[in-house]
């Protein structure tokens, strides 16, 4: 079984590659060099394929994430014993404040 090559690729040297990416030729090389950006350097000149560096670009787009469960805590108290509701409810009432004794000496 044989793996299909594209037709048609196109190869940029490292100018035209930073100028498709949108960024400095330098940081180009930069990532190119640690392999974070796919590329090979031929002889003294590094060379890019225009598929690999638009494979490269959607790699990078953001992963749709599913959102979390809403908690619905009106159903989920209703479930607990009268005592539990009775503590949850102390718990979430508003401290009361005390009066402030007056320090003046008169």
């Amino acid at each position: 079984m044989e793996l299909e090559s594209p037709k048609y690729m196109k190869t940029l040297n490292l100018s035209e590659a930073a100028s498709f990416l949108h960024m400095h030729p330098e940081e180009l090389r930069t990532r190119a060099k640690r392999g974070i950006i796919p590329g090979a350097k031929i002889g003294r000149c590094w060379v890019f394929i225009d598929a690999d560096l638009a494979d490269f670009i959607r790699s990078q787009y953001p992963v749709k994430r599913q959102a979390l469960p809403v908690r619905n805590f009106a159903l989920e108290t209703a479930k607990w014993s009268p005592r539990k509701q009775k503590e949850y409810e102390r718990l979430l009432r508003p401290s009361p404040r005390l009066k402030r004794k007056s320090i003046s000496t008169s």
